[in-house]
């Protein structure tokens, strides 16, 4: 997967002025950059002694001073700096969203209005521009004037309450996964919006997110559970709510192993390949509905079966009965992995410092305009100069910003 692919990608000639830092915004300017849109992504300049940029750039494990969280955010992407809050900085904002198909911020909101570069503004001199707004509650409501990271969406969300085990505190997914579920969320809005603006007469709106209900619209059926039966879904450790079986087991050498025998044909496969046909050819356990009502009795098979054999031999059993299963992948499982090599999903791109570097590769897969990695995450400012020529600033102009910490 490399930028020297011939097929044309699919967001090729579109614009993104990217104003946000961090997660979610980024995340969402990511997916743009990575399908063909050319991402202006907008950072603080280096000012007073402070290091400027994204804090993204100083997050986690660094190489050389940068993240390497950073180098998979930033890919594709134009970096300029430039100061918000500063009165010129906030015209070079105004000139540059004047032809840009998308702006995406994820500020608290009310701060861009404060800049003078809310939608309204930024409307009146191209109608046409979408906005995507990602925020830890939305653009309205009693809510609304909070902060919220993604940890706070996932709590709110509800996730965090049905995730480990019922007689410990609730724990998070060591990962990020409220603010990426909201930058998906705003990405998916955005193109409806494009849509829309495209085939009823070119104008464009915004796209509210706000960081919880992306998180509760993955949520499933936890509130009509609860609306019509009094149920609230609680944390159950591996294992999920009613579906059974589906859980994690511990084989005889230590190792963990997922295997989702819930499907009715499939739970009596699994249990002639664990030799309990007396379980499988219960009629009273035949359905889900049947089996939940003896969860302890399956899953104590499943477990006893599991304990009883190493990992290797329990995956070569549950391949040959064709049942849904899985390791508990690591870092290293996943690089050395065929199937994830096969499509493309460990790619190999080159530093500034000459190290290679494997990171994810693209999701979706397109058919005939895929996405493809043309650079790493950019230096810090290292477009900007070449951004605002284009936008029509010269070389005395440019000079006389950057003098005035504009830029």
């Amino acid at each position: 997967m490399t930028s020297a692919s011939a097929k044309t990608r699919p967001l090729s000639g579109l614009k993104v002025l990217e104003l946000g830092q961090l997660i979610a915004g980024p995340f969402a300017g990511k997916v743009f950059a990575e399908f063909g849109a050319e991402v202006i992504k907008v950072e603080p300049p280096a000012a007073g002694g402070a290091q400027g940029g994204d804090p993204l750039r100083q997050w986690r494990l660094l190489h050389e001073g940068t993240s390497l969280w950073w180098y998979v955010q930033a890919r594709n992407k134009k970096s300029i700096t430039v100061d918000l809050r500063n009165k010129e900085g906030q015209n070079i904002v105004r000139r540059l969203a004047r032809d840009a198909d998308f702006v995406i911020e994820n500020f608290r909101p009310g701060t861009l209005e404060k800049w003078g570069l809310g939608y309204d503004a930024l409307a009146a001199d191209n109608p046409g521009l979408i906005m995507i707004r990602l925020s830890g509650f939305g653009q309205s409501g009693p809510y609304r004037d909070q902060p919220g990271f993604g940890a706070i969406g996932e709590s709110m969300g509800g996730m965090r309450h049905v995730t480990g085990f019922p007689d410990r505190p609730p724990v998070r997914p060591n990962i990020s996964i409220g603010d990426a579920l909201a930058s998906l969320h705003g990405v998916i809005g955005a193109l409806m919006a494009l849509h829309h603006r495209e085939a009823h007469g070119g104008k464009g709106q915004v796209v509210d997110v706000a960081l919880y209900e992306a998180v509760f619209n993955m949520m499933e059926s936890l509130v009509p559970e609860y609306d019509l039966f009094g149920e609230i879904r609680a944390r159950i450790g591996t294992g999920l709510t009613n579906i059974v079986p589906s859980n994690t087991y511990v084989t005889r050498d230590g190792k963990s192993v997922v295997i989702a025998g819930n499907g009715d044909s499939i739970y009596k496969r699994l249990m002639h390949a664990i030799d309990r046909d007396d379980l499988g050819q219960d009629p009273a356990l035949a359905d889900n509905r049947g089996r939940v009502a003896r969860t302890g009795d399956i899953d104590g098979a499943i477990a006893a079966w599991s304990a009883n054999h190493d990992l290797d031999a329990v995956l070569a059993t549950l391949k040959a009965a064709d049942v849904p299963h899985g390791k508990i992948y690591t870092a290293a499982d996943i690089v050395d992995d065929p199937q994830y090599r096969a499509r493309d999903m460990i790619c190999e791109m080159k530093l500034a410092s000459g190290a290679t570097l494997k990171m994810p590769g693209i999701v979706p897969k397109l058919s005939d305009t895929p996405g493809t990695l043309d650079w790493v995450g950019p230096a810090l400012g290292e477009h900007t100069d070449a951004v605002l020529r284009e936008a029509g600033y010269d070389a005395d102009e440019i000079a006389r910003l950057r003098a005035s910490g504009a830029i």
